[in-house]
C-alpha cells in the first residue's frame, strides 16, 4: 500500500479502505495561507490517484472546517497581488482535482466553512455539518469575485436564484438552513455527526465500487462541464478585483475593523 505523504497543514490518516484528510491549522480555523493552499492541491491530488482507498472523508481539525482566507495572508497578497496569481494557479488545481476525483468524497464539516472553505466542503459530494456551523461565500464582502467555485457548484445545488442571493449578498447560513435549501445533506447535533459520517462510509465502503465510481462520474459531468467553461474566467476575474481599491479597502476595514467604505467601479461587460 502507497505509504502516505507528510504535509506540514494537512494530516492523512488511513482507516481500513477510507482515506482521510484534515485541514490541519486548528489555531487558525484552518484558514487558507500560501501553505494550506499548496498542499491541498497536492493532498487531493494523492486522494484521487490513491490505490489504498475507496473513500475520502474530508474534515477539519479543531472547532472549524476551513474559516477561508487567513487575514495575514489576505492582506499580504492585497498589497503584492502577483503572488495571487500563483493561488489562483492552485485554486483551479484544487476544484478540477475535487471534480476529478473517482470514489466518493465525503464532507465533515465539523464547523464554518467559508469562502474557499466552503467551495470545498460543497465540491464533495455527500455533507454532513455540525448544526452550530455556518457555511457561505463572502468573496464580495472584501471586493472579489467569488471566481475560486462559488460560481460552478452552488447554483447545481441550490438554483440559479438562490445561488446569486447568497453569493451577491455574501451572506453566512446556518447549517441547519444551508439543508433546508439542499446545500447540504444534513445538519446533526455536534454528538451525532461522527456516527452518521461513520454509517454513511461504511455503506459506502460494502457497496460495488465500480457501480458507485461511474455514477459518481457521471453525476460530475455537468459540474466538470461548467467547470470548463467558468472556472478560469472567474479566477480572471478575481486576479483582477486582488489588485482593486475596493479590495484595498476591504483589507484595511477588516484590520481596523470597520465596516468597508466602496467606491464606484465601472465594469466593462
Amino acid at each position: 500500500m502507497t505509504n502516505l505523504p507528510v504535509f506540514e497543514t494537512i494530516l492523512l490518516e488511513r482507516r481500513g479502505r477510507l482515506l482521510a484528510v484534515t485541514l490541519n491549522r486548528p489555531d487558525s480555523l484552518n484558514a487558507f495561507d500560501l501553505a494550506l493552499h499548496d498542499e491541498m492541491a497536492a493532498a487531493l491530488d494523492f486522494a484521487k490517484d490513491d490505490a489504498g482507498s475507496d473513500v475520502v472523508l474530508l474534515t477539519g481539525a479543531g472547532r472549524a472546517f476551513s474559516a477561508g482566507g487567513d487575514l495575514d495572508h489576505i492582506e499580504h497578497n492585497a498589497a503584492h497581488p502577483e503572488k495571487f496569481d500563483h493561488e489562483i494557479q492552485v485554486a483551479r488545481r484544487i476544484v478540477l482535482t475535487l471534480l476529478d476525483i473517482s470514489k466518493p468524497v465525503v464532507c465533515r464539516m465539523n464547523g464554518h466553512a467559508v469562502g474557499l472553505g466552503a467551495t470545498i466542503a460543497l465540491l464533495c459530494d455527500v455533507i454532513f455539518a455540525d448544526e452550530r456551523a455556518r457555511i457561505g461565500d463572502p468573496h464580495v464582502h472584501i471586493g472579489l469575485v467569488a471566481g475560486d467555485g462559488g460560481a460552478i457548484v452552488w447554483a447545481q445545488r441550490i438554483g440559479l436564484a438562490r445561488a446569486k442571493e447568497y453569493l451577491l449578498g455574501g451572506e453566512l447560513l446556518t447549517a441547519a438552513k444551508a439543508a433546508e435549501i439542499g446545500l447540504i445533506n444534513h445538519a446533526l447535533p455536534a454528538g451525532e455527526l461522527d456516527a452518521a459520517v461513520d454509517a454513511f462510509c461504511a455503506k459506502l465502503l460494502s457497496g460495488a465500487q465500480a457501480a458507485i465510481r461511474y455514477t459518481k462520474m457521471l453525476t460530475n459531468m455537468e459540474l466538470k462541464r461548467i467547470a470548463e467553461m467558468v472556472l478560469d474566467q472567474g479566477l480572471a476575474w478575481e486576479g483582477e478585483t486582488v489588485r482593486s481599491a475596493d479590495h484595498a479597502e476591504a483589507v484595511r476595514a477588516l484590520i481596523e475593523k470597520r465596516a468597508p467604505v466602496f467606491g464606484r467601479t465601472s465594469v466593462q461587460s
